[in-house]
Formats: C-alpha cells, sequence, structure tokens
C-alpha cells in the first residue's frame, strides 16, 4: 500500500450498493491499509481514479444516517489526513415537482462501459425497465400488501409523462438544492410542499452533520420519488451512475489542483469550536422534535402505558419479599437461556401481580444500559377488556419494545404513513410482522404477561395472544413469562412447551410483610411485642398460601379500639375471601350516614362501570345530585376519603390515576351479591349519567368548532363516559327489573342536550380526521335512534 499521505481524495458510501459501484470505478485497487488508529472502526478500499489516489469508506451495515456519516468522515482525515477533496456518492430520493427528474438521473457518463468489465454487477446494477419507473399523483398512497407497485398500485394513478427522445441526455444531471436529514422522506405530500418552498431537488441522509467533518460534494442518482411507493429496484443503478459521474468529475480536476486545495483537517482546526457548539445545539433541537414525532407516532399504535401501574404495583410490595422467585433455579434458568417460557400459576390472591412487577424491576435494573435486550410486559385487567384486544396486546408489546431503541424503527415509522394516509388502523397480520422484525433488532427479548387468565376469551382474544407470542419467540428466541390462575384451558397451553413454577405466598414473606404493616395498628400494638408477635403468628397461619388475605386481615385490625377486641378478632379469622369480604360490607354499612352511602356509591360505580374509571371521573361522578343543573364542586369528596371509607376493599393509583378494586376476587364477590349490596345500582348509575347530559352548561347544543369540543370535555370530566355509557346502563337497569327516574325521559325529549351527548359519543378521535374532525357526526339524532343505538 503507498503512504496514506498519498490519498487526496475521500470518498464515503452510506449503504453496500454505493460501496460496490463506487469500487467498481475504480482503475486499480490497492492494498488494504497497514495499520489506522485502534479507534478508527471503518473499513477502507484504497485505490486510484485516473491521476487521483482515493480513499472509500462505508458506514457500518445498516447504520445509515447523519451521525453516523460524521463518525466515519472524522475517522477517515485523522488515518489520512492529506484528503483535501471530499465527495458524498450515492443514491438518494428525486423531487420531480417541478423538474423533469426521473429514476436514474443526476450523472452525465453511462456506466454501461463498468457492467461489461464486470457481468457479475449486471443483474443488481444495470438499468432497470423502464416500466418500472413510475410516478404516481401526490394523495396516491402505496397499497400495502409486500408486493411492488407495478402489481399492487392503481395504474390509472400514474402521471403521465412523455418519453425521452433520443437527442435528450438520458440520465440527465442537474444542479441544485439537495436536503439532508435523518429520516426518510416517504410522503409526496411533504415532497412536494418542500419543494415549492425551498426548490429542493432530492432528499438524502447522511450529508448535513457530514458538512462539519468532511466539506464535500454530494453526488446522488435518484432511485425513487420520495413518496410511499419505494423502488429498490433501482437502487444499484441509481448508485452506479452516481460513481460514475463521481469518476467523471474527478477525471476532470488535474492533480496539482487537489494539491493546492488545503487539507481537509485544516481547514476544520479554524472552526472546530463554532461547528461543535452550533452542532450540539441543532442536535438538541432535532432530537427534540424527532423524540416528539417518536412519541405521536407510539401513541398512535396504542395510548396504553402499563408503566404507571407497574409504579403503582411496585409501590404496594414490601421490600424483602419475593426473593425466592428470583433465586429459584426455575428462574435462573429462564433468564440465562433464550427461548425459554416460564409459566407461574397460582391461586386467587397469592401475590402473583406483585411478584410480576418485581420481576420487571429486576430485568430493568439488570438491563438498564444493554442497548441489546428489549423488556416488554402486560398486566391484564378484567376492567380494561376494551382496550385490551388481541391488537392492543401485540401494539403494546411493539410500542415498549420500539421506544427503547434510540430512534424509533423505520418499519414503525412505515406504518403509520401507510396506515395516516389512508386513515386506517394497522391490521392484526401488519402489526404482528413489524413487531417480529423490531424484536430481531435485539439479542435478547423478554416479555412478561400478568394475569393472562383475565384476558378476555372473546373473539379468542386470549388463545391468539398465546399463538402470537409462541411465534415470536420461535422466530426472535425471545423469553415469555406469564401468570395465571389455575384454569385447564390456559395450563394446557403450556404443557410440554414451559418450565412451571407454582405461586405461593411463602411464610417468610408472609411475616415479612406483616412485620412491615405493624406501624398501621394502633398506637397500643406498637407498643407491645408480644401483641405484635401474636398478630404475625395468627395472620401468616390461616393465609395459607393467600397473600391476599394479610392485608385485608390487618386492615380490619386496624379499627379494633382495644387489646380485647384484637385478641377477639385473631380468634376468628376468615380463611377465605367471601367471609373477609362480606365482614368489610357489614363494617362499611355499620359506619352509618353520609359515609356509609358514599362507600357504597363509590363501590357501585367501581364494580358497575363500563370501562376503568380515572380518580377525577369518579370523584366528579360521586358530586352529581340527580335533577340538579349544574355539579356543586363543594360535594366532591377527596381520594383521603374515598380511601378511608371502604374498608379496605379499593386501593387508590396515584400513578396510574384509577381507583379500582384490589382484586379480581373482590369484583366476583361484589357481582355475585349485587342484589343484597347494590339492588338499584344499574339504575342510579344510569340516572347520575343522563342527570350530567342534562347539565344547563349543554342546552346549547353541540359545539361547532374542534377547540369548543375539546374545552366542553376537558372542563366536563364525566362528559365523555356519560355520554357513551348511560344507554348501557339504562338498558341493563330494564334488563334487571329497575326503574328509571324522570330525569332519563326528560334527557331524551331534549333534542339540544341529545345532539350535544351524540357528538361525544360518535365524533371521531381527535387527530384521526384532522380540523373539524368534531363536526363528522350525525345530526337530528332523536331517542328513538339511541335507543337503537343502545340496543334498547
Amino acid at each position: 500500500m503507498p503512504d496514506p499521505n498519498a490519498y487526496t481524495v475521500g470518498w464515503i458510501c452510506a449503504v453496500t450498493k454505493e460501496l460496490v459501484a463506487a469500487q467498481a470505478l475504480l482503475d486499480e485497487k490497492h492494498a488494504e491499509p497497514n495499520h489506522v488508529p485502534v479507534n478508527d472502526n471503518n473499513s477502507y478500499t484504497l485505490g486510484r481514479i485516473g491521476e487521483h489516489y482515493v480513499v472509500i469508506a462505508a458506514l457500518p451495515h445498516w447504520q445509515y444516517g447523519i451521525a453516523n456519516a460524521a463518525t466515519v468522515a472524522q475517522d477517515m482525515v485523522h488515518s489520512f489526513p492529506n484528503v483535501r477533496i471530499g465527495l458524498m456518492v450515492g443514491i438518494g430520493s428525486g423531487v420531480p415537482t417541478k423538474h423533469d427528474i426521473r429514476l436514474g438521473d443526476v450523472v452525465a457518463l453511462p456506466a454501461t462501459a463498468v457492467l461489461e468489465r464486470n457481468p457479475r454487477l449486471r443483474k443488481q446494477y444495470q438499468r432497470p425497465d423502464l416500466s418500472t419507473d413510475g410516478l404516481y399523483e401526490a394523495e396516491f398512497v402505496y397499497a400495502s400488501g409486500g408486493a411492488n407497485c407495478v402489481t399492487a398500485c392503481d395504474e390509472s394513478r400514474l402521471i403521465h409523462r412523455v418519453a425521452r427522445s433520443t437527442d435528450e441526455d438520458n440520465p440527465k444531471v442537474y444542479y441544485g438544492l439537495i436536503a439532508s436529514g435523518n429520516k426518510l422522506i416517504k410522503n409526496a405530500v411533504v415532497r412536494d410542499r418542500l419543494s415549492a418552498e425551498k426548490d429542493v431537488l432530492c432528499f438524502e441522509m447522511e450529508a448535513a452533520r457530514l458538512m462539519n467533518h468532511f466539506p464535500c460534494v454530494v453526488i446522488r442518482g435518484i432511485c425513487d420519488y420520495s413518496d410511499s411507493h419505494k423502488n429498490e429496484e433501482w437502487q444499484g443503478y441509481a448508485a452506479m451512475v452516481a460513481a460514475a459521474y463521481a469518476k467523471d468529475l474527478l477525471c476532470q480536476i488535474p492533480p496539482n489542483k487537489v494539491e493546492a486545495e488545503r487539507r481537509i483537517e485544516e481547514v476544520l482546526a479554524g472552526v472546530v469550536g463554532t461547528i461543535s457548539k452550533t452542532g450540539e445545539n441543532v442536535e438538541a433541537v432535532r432530537f427534540n422534535l424527532d423524540r416528539n414525532e417518536d412519541h405521536k407516532i407510539l401513541n398512535w399504535l396504542t395510548p396504553i402505558d402499563y408503566g404507571p401501574q407497574q409504579s403503582d404495583t411496585l409501590k404496594r410490595w414490601q421490600p424483602g419479599t419475593g426473593q425466592w422467585l428470583l433465586q429459584s433455579e426455575e428462574f435462573q434458568d429462564w433468564l440465562a437461556t433464550s427461548k425459554q417460557t416460564l409459566f407461574c400459576p397460582g391461586i386467587p390472591g397469592a401475590g402473583k401481580t406483585i411478584l410480576t412487577s418485581i420481576v420487571v424491576d429486576d430485568l430493568s435494573s439488570r438491563f438498564h444500559n444493554d442497548s441489546k435486550t428489549g423488556i416488554a410486559y402486560i398486566y391484564c385487567d378484567f376492567r380494561r377488556h376494551n382496550e385490551q384486544k388481541i391488537d392492543d396486546l401485540l401494539a403494546s408489546v411493539l410500542k415498549q419494545l420500539a421506544e427503547s431503541q434510540s430512534s424509533l424503527p423505520e418499519n414503525v415509522k412505515d406504518l403509520y404513513d401507510r396506515c395516516k394516509g389512508k386513515r386506517t388502523r394497522p391490521s392484526l397480520d401488519e402489526i404482528s410482522r413489524v413487531l417480529h422484525s423490531v424484536a430481531a433488532i435485539y439479542s435478547r427479548v423478554f416479555i412478561i404477561v400478568d394475569a393472562l387468565d383475565e384476558c378476555q376469551v372473546f373473539d379468542h382474544c386470549r388463545s391468539k395472544f398465546l399463538s402470537e407470542a409462541f411465534s415470536l419467540q420461535a422466530e426472535t428466541g425471545a423469553n415469555l413469562l406469564v401468570t395465571s390462575r389455575f384454569i385447564r384451558d390456559i395450563t394446557a397451553e403450556f404443557e410440554g412447551r414451559s418450565m412451571s413454577l407454582t405461586i405461593r405466598a411463602t411464610g417468610e414473606d408472609v411475616l415479612t410483610y406483616l412485620a412491615g404493616q405493624m406501624d398501621r395498628l394502633p398506637s397500643f400494638v406498637k407498643s407491645s411485642p408480644d401483641l405484635q408477635n401474636l398478630i404475625k403468628a395468627t395472620i401468616s397461619k390461616v393465609v395459607d398460601g393467600m397473600f391476599l388475605l394479610a392485608p385485608l386481615h390487618i386492615d380490619a385490625l386496624a379499627r379494633e379500639p382495644t387489646v380485647g377486641d384484637i385478641e377477639s378478632a385473631l380468634q376468628n379469622l376468615s380463611r377465605g375471601t367471601d367471609e373477609i369480604y362480606k365482614q368489610a360490607l357489614i363494617r362499611i354499612e355499620s359506619q352509618g350516614g353520609r359515609f356509609r352511602d358514599l362507600a357504597k356509591k363509590v363501590l357501585s360505580w367501581v364494580v358497575h362501570a363500563k370501562r376503568v374509571l380515572s380518580t377525577t371521573e369518579l370523584q366528579h361522578a360521586l358530586a352529581v345530585k340527580p335533577g340538579e343543573p349544574e355539579l356543586n364542586e363543594k360535594f366532591i369528596p377527596s381520594t383521603d376519603i374515598i380511601g378511608s371509607i371502604c374498608a379496605g376493599l379499593v386501593t387508590i393509583d396515584a400513578k396510574s390515576d384509577v381507583v379500582r378494586l384490589i382484586h379480581y376476587t373482590t369484583q366476583e364477590y361484589l357481582e355475585q351479591t349485587h342484589n343484597i349490596w347494590f339492588p338499584e345500582a344499574e339504575s342510579a348509575i344510569a340516572t347520575i349519567c343522563v342527570t350530567y347530559l342534562s347539565f344547563s352548561a349543554f342546552e346549547t347544543g353541540y359545539c361547532k368548532t374542534d377547540d369548543e369540543f375539546e374545552e366542553r370535555l376537558q372542563l366536563n370530566p364525566v362528559y365523555d363516559y356519560a355520554a357513551h355509557n348511560w344507554g348501557h346502563h339504562a338498558r341493563q337497569a330494564l334488563t334487571l327489573g329497575q326503574e328509571l327516574g324522570q330525569e332519563v325521559i326528560d334527557f331524551i325529549r331534549c333534542l339540544p342536550k341529545l345532539e350535544a351527548s351524540s357528538q361525544v359519543m360518535m365524533a371521531p378521535k381527535q387527530g384521526s380526521w384532522g380540523a373539524l374532525y368534531s363536526q363528522r357526526f350525525p345530526t337530528q339524532m332523536t331517542g328513538l335512534h339511541l335507543a337503537g343505538y343502545f340496543g334498547a
């Protein structure tokens, strides 16, 4: 190899096809460099074009983008300090709006001679048939399905262009503005807008930041039209003609002209400080813009975020408990080897959800700095079936794996662009394909699913989800950990394909938990070690593997006024949840007066609501007085009151912002005994909903603008729930033989208020239809229409 100082031309390629084209244009190829600095990770090709010695470097495989190009350039000028001319040569996306730019344009010298000398390159690098050079109308989005545009897209949407004559340059060379960024442009509408504003001729992804470290001439062969109709067929030819033009350009420059140029290192030395600072600021702004767009796309995938629930669940964990699971042989084997499944069944109340949160926390801590390990988790919840359908569950796993990447994977962005252009949601198959490709980015993937038994069986959701999970595992080697109650259909799915570890409250964990709860008991307990030991021993004995009993018994003992009362209660501790729930409701009844009534309202709403309510929604619903024309905020109860009057049957999750029952078994018991505790619940909730919808604030009818509509929803927290569900509660009340109040009749007869609620119920979600989305609903709704809608 000649002296490194002999190389005066630096040539950078972004993808393999560009590198192959550049190498093919060398008149002479030199040996690889004998030595480069230890921190230079580039792979170099050295050679001669004409009278110029050229060093060629390519970006690491699949790591295209402005940051990686800049790193490659920096290393090049350090290893080859005499480089004086820089070339960034490769493919780009054309902008055919103002100029008749076509695929293969940019270069002046045809690449035919190169292909004749290298027959092996012909298949990928020769000019494709011109029938594949199709320019579609800007508004026409690629029809998904995996086929190419020639077979999949509507030919009637092609823009007719006159074929170039034999006396025209073909390909043509254009000189003008090249726009560079760190995201591919795949939107023809955006393309045309930038063309109109900036007269952009081409888009690419490497040159912007590269200029700060490697002043260079950018040469691009056009391989597509910056739209959703990407055309990989033209990439090889476009790379070749760009390289051919670069060679032609070099051959026009005498070597002495190159030697007269300052070395690139010297050019940069005087401005490196300013560039560095400016680059940091630009990158900070660019990063924030990109992340905002990423969050928008991720929330479009699914708005569900299990992070707050993970935080709330882990907050209830008693430190020191659950270590038996993390230290078990089964868990350690599952952790050490890919493609493993650990099935963890347990009786109701055994502590499965708390242990799930411990596993998630352990994995998150263990792999905190490991970008090659992906973690996703789902908390199945019987109260969230409307947001835990099969598409939602897979989208949530995809969202968690995608958001852990430093930048959003391109296939996720492609999915978003494709669906938003057609105003559709992604299909299950589309989500699954993208999930598989994103999971493949990682070396290890861990997926944790809690309470699979609470995943709905309607429409085979549970079995489909398991099938998708096992398919993902088979293809990517993902590890699965699943908890569930003992249900035959579920346990059968795991037989022969997983390790099994039964979840059961251990005596050591129960004692550790109880020791941490003594501060919740009356002061006379804190001062008596013997009484504390008696409490811990008695409760741990009756728990018998069901962790849930421990906090319920502690909550009951906390209300006993004397040592004698506690000792008496300890002698009569229940061993099953039904008896404990019954005793808790008796305590609620014994409160008497408005505390009793409010507690029963809280439980009634939490049990019978058609979806999970936010804390604010519940608080405002509890303050509604039937027949009143507006809400009196003085009747809104605090969360402290709500938590203290329900005998330990509800818990308030601050991070998730919900009030919920402490366990699935609580819901089951209250549903089975609702005729005893809440005999008129459905009719009472229906009355509260129509009272809210009948407030005087809504008598003006539906909102005429999006801003007014959004303000109405924001100022009236219960409005969304009431509009969507009053009819469901009313129908259920009639089915159960409960009577509906006059408020329902009055509401149905008031057309303006009826239309206002219909707007909330039927207008599409914000952002799905653009401006005036709030006006896309049927007006002139009547009570008869809504009766049909709710199935009454």
